[in-house]
């Protein structure tokens, strides 16, 4: 499922307006992470702060009753392509880093880690040691051999 124009601007809109509800402010920030939660019946998106409270909410119309096995990780990567392109606002936030941006299924079930904020590393998909073992392994294979 290929993201929409109207798919791409609702869902820009949408982390506008969680961005705006966290102003920067040098003197408190928030301690929290932000969870997407998408129905792949309703197609609605929620937001939501680590105490279960609603920050936004919309409705992707290309979403609604969509039965694509491969739903999810097309979901991902379309948030993943606008949060990387508000990747300075969203820096911005007045959330306490690190922070992420974790989206999660219906049952509140995590899907995939979506943004990752920790002063000036941001990571933008993937996972943080995605790899590591395999690395790892070859590093001290070659120490091995030396």
């Amino acid at each position: 499922m290929k993201a929409t124009e109207q798919t791409l601007q609702q869902t820009e809109r949408f982390i506008r307006k969680v961005v705006q509800k966290f102003p920067f402010n040098e003197d408190e920030a928030v301690f929290t992470d932000i969870h997407v939660r998408v129905s792949q019946d309703s197609g609605e998106m929620l937001a939501f702060d680590d105490d279960d409270r609603e920050i936004n909410r919309c409705v992707i119309d290309q979403w609604i009753e969509n039965k694509d096995e491969n739903f999810f990780d097309d979901v991902t990567a379309t948030l993943r392509s606008e949060l990387k392109k508000m990747s300075e606002p969203i820096d911005a936030m007045g959330i306490m880093k690190p922070f992420s941006f974790v989206l999660e299924d219906d049952e509140r079930e995590p899907v995939a880690e979506l943004y990752v904020a920790d002063d000036d590393t941001v990571i933008i998909g993937g996972e943080l040691m995605e790899d590591l073992d395999q690395e790892l392994d070859a590093f001290f294979e070659e120490l091995i051999r030396e």
